[in-house]
């Protein structure tokens, strides 16, 4: 099961998508346009929530179907997330993106060598909820980068005390030419207007299936692809449970915080998004997150 927020005669409601032979027809669940007591609910029901959870959208009004919402901007973040904060260098093939941007192969071990292999890993508050851009919305392109990158990832909806409620898409946007300057500059590479996305949906917990999630990015301009990419997160170098026990530590956490669990699909050095490109996140069990690119 999948929820959704959208938007119908002005007012935010939640929604849930069909079964698994119709998943992109969207059946109304009501009011409040929150998922949180729905997710909670599953997560301590188990099945029962579960079953629950599938009656309710099954009985509930249907609105039409998820492409359709998208293109008229009716979709929302399927959480308005009082957070998003990101894990970097989780994987190996973002660690060695980051060694090529210090140029220090042979001098040896760079701060991202360092911290993929570190126990404690990179986190970074990645958005307030108004950078935030939902699906269909238009990601930005700093006006001060020459090289600004995509950087798909699978997101982690969680609750005040950790527990995972979900998962959802994310799009961590980096300038990476102000982050490959010098790492100091790492929240000016990642914090800006436009500087992420997140959606479609939440997979609620107990509905996803055993194994990683494949995740597909792929960058269309022209109408031509110009960049395809695929990772895994069974490719992560550190777990889900790790990422949160670390983001928690000292830190109290909002509901619904979403963090953003690191990239391990890099384009190639020279890579960069221009105004106009789509972008398309893609994970099977989720969906795909859409956006369009502009100069901010």
């Amino acid at each position: 099961m999948r929820l959704i927020r959208y938007r119908m005669d002005g007012e935010a409601r939640l929604g849930a998508l069909g079964a698994a032979s119709d998943t992109d027809t969207v059946h109304d669940l009501g009011l409040p346009a929150d998922p949180l007591p729905w997710l909670r609910r599953v997560a301590r029901d188990g099945e029962a929530g579960l079953a629950a959870l599938r009656a309710t959208a099954a009985a509930g009004r249907v609105v039409g179907r998820l492409d359709v919402l998208e293109a008229a901007g009716e979709l929302l973040t399927p959480i308005a997330a009082p957070e998003v904060w990101a894990a970097g260098v989780t994987y190996r093939a973002s660690r060695d993106a980051r060694d090529r941007e210090q140029r220090t192969s042979g001098a040896g071990p760079t701060p991202y060598d360092r911290v993929y292999v570190a126990a404690r890993p990179e986190l970074f508050l990645k958005a307030t909820p108004w950078r935030v851009v939902p699906p269909g919305g238009r990601i930005g392109l700093r006006g001060d980068a020459h090289l600004t990158v995509p950087e798909p990832e699978v997101g982690l909806v969680l609750d005040g005390d950790g527990r995972i409620l979900g998962y959802t898409l994310g799009n961590d946007v980096t300038a990476r030419d102000i982050e490959g300057a010098n790492p100091l500059y790492l929240p000016q590479a990642k914090i800006f207007e436009g500087g992420c996305a997140v959606g479609p949906a939440i997979l609620v917990a107990a509905a996803a299936g055993p194994g990683g999630f494949d995740i597909h990015c792929r960058v269309e301009r022209g109408g031509a692809t110009v960049w395809d990419g695929r990772t895994n997160t069974s490719d992560m170098r550190r777990g889900f449970g790790d990422l949160v026990a670390h983001l928690r530590a000292h830190n109290p956490l909002c509901p619904g915080t979403v963090l953003l669990t690191g990239t391990g699909a890099v384009p190639p050095d020279d890579f960069t998004l221009l105004p106009e490109d789509r972008v398309a996140i893609s994970a099977a069990a989720i969906g795909t997150l859409r956006n369009t690119a502009v100069r901010v």
